[in-house]
């Protein structure tokens, strides 16, 4: 892993494409992905911003949630992760990992397409953790399909429950544990201000998590609580080799970017914590994207 504290040139500083062919079932494994993501496993580096706080991650296995997961319990907090039990081999490293910076980690396999799971995550973290500070919605679901005749009622079905109705039941249940100070963070995606045509559903699923998320802040800042948006664009992530993208799109994922290749989950940690410590104490209903230099998505 390189280290990412080190002044570099940044196009530089991650694999460039072309990527091997490497067709993963859905969900996907990251441990399984070449070139290997880094999630902050070794590079990332905490300082204590986040003592204290419990926080739940959904889809913290992997991607974007396990370098969330690894740089809260870096930063001080105690961590639970959501993820389905297919992916347990990578939420196992992520437990680890928790648990090696001394903090609790607390495990939770599930489907997030079921609301009375979802309800039940909640509570489960909530008993965990003795209590919940940051409520990170992550969790998605992302398969292409090349016409929109091809997207069936079960294909937009899933997409919808695990990108949006998930994100609704979660919140619904959370917000009751929330106190003042507390941080809301969902994930969405450029996606959803630039779609691309073989995402018909997983572009208006992010689109959606946007317009709720910026609903939801205005709401819960008569709590005292914030909730914010991140908006990745490319990133080496298993929702792509698993049927995200087409393989000889995977070949080339994050070529057209500004900086010629795709960013890693640790790359994007950071805005996960800004968010969620008191640093960013005026901050609610922002959009902030990470795009690799797309525009579009940027802070709104």
């Amino acid at each position: 892993m390189t280290d990412r504290l080190t002044m570099q040139d940044p196009r530089e500083q991650y694999p460039r494409p072309p990527f091997p062919k490497q067709p993963q079932p859905a969900p996907g494994l990251a441990e399984r992905m070449t070139p290997e993501p880094d999630h902050g496993e070794t590079s990332y580096r905490g300082s204590g911003r986040l003592a204290g706080r419990r926080a739940l991650i959904t889809g913290g296995d992997s991607g974007i949630g396990r370098a969330a997961a690894i740089a809260y319990a870096r930063e001080g907090a105690d961590v639970a992760i959501g993820y389905l039990p297919s992916e347990a081999s990578d939420a196992d490293d992520v437990i680890k990992l928790i648990e090696a910076e001394g903090r609790t980690a607390v495990a939770m396999p599930g489907d997030v397409t079921d609301e009375s799971w979802c309800r039940r995550m909640v509570e489960k973290a909530v008993e965990g953790l003795g209590g919940l500070d940051i409520l990170v919605i992550n969790a998605g679901h992302q398969q292409f399909r090349e016409d929109v005749s091809q997207v069936s009622t079960a294909d937009f079905d899933v997409t919808m429950k695990t990108n949006l109705y998930a994100l609704h039941w979660i919140v619904q249940a959370a917000v009751p544990h929330l106190p003042a100070g507390a941080s809301v963070i969902t994930t969405a995606s450029i996606q959803a201000y630039e779609p691309s045509a073989i995402l018909l559903d997983y572009a208006t699923t992010k689109a959606g998590i946007v317009a709720y998320t910026k609903a939801l802040a205005k709401q819960l800042i008569e709590k005292g609580i914030r909730a914010n948006v991140v908006a990745p664009g490319p990133f080496w992530t298993v929702l792509q080799p698993s049927g995200g993208q087409p393989q000889e799109k995977v070949e080339h994922f994050g070529e057209q970017s500004a900086f010629g290749r795709p960013g890693q989950p640790v790359e994007i940690a950071p805005v996960y914590v800004l968010l969620a410590s008191q640093e960013s104490s005026f901050t609610t209903g922002e959009v902030y994207g990470v795009t690799g230099g797309a525009g579009g998505a940027g802070i709104a």
